[in-house]
């Protein structure tokens, strides 16, 4: 079994950086019930696109939205003007991650790169397909 890391992000990502991103919606937040409250928790997120496929990546490892994500199966994307998509998520096998994680550095590498060298494996970062629900 592998065993799971998470990167805790420092005081000011958590109480300054992450609020801003969110209520400026710079990124888009990403809102899924808690797995023992049931009450939302949200988080700003990279959302990538490749091959037609959208992908949420965990650049910490595992994370409580991993976890959240995890036992919920669902979630919500939250964009610029309050547009909100319901969607699925599906966990993508590790041997499916390297060419999402490539692909996710490319786009993202100097806010993340730290953070894949601390968690050098990709079994370490969980990757979720995300498919938007239909209205």
């Amino acid at each position: 079994m592998h065993q799971q890391h998470y990167l805790k992000p420092g005081w000011l990502v958590r109480r300054v950086a992450n609020p801003l991103l969110m209520r400026l919606r710079v990124v888009p937040t990403l809102h899924v019930r808690g797995r023992t409250t049931g009450q939302w928790r949200s988080v700003p997120v990279n959302v990538l696109e490749l091959d037609g496929e959208r992908y949420l990546v965990s650049a910490r490892g595992e994370a409580a939205w991993v976890r959240n994500l995890r036992a919920a199966g669902s979630g919500e994307l939250e964009y610029r003007r309050r547009r909100t998509q319901r969607f699925t998520a599906v966990e993508v096998p590790d041997e499916e991650k390297p060419r999402v994680i490539a692909a996710y550095l490319d786009r993202w590498g100097n806010q993340v790169r730290s953070q894949f060298e601390a968690l050098p494996d990709p079994a370490d970062h969980p990757i979720f397909r995300i498919s938007v629900d239909e209205a």
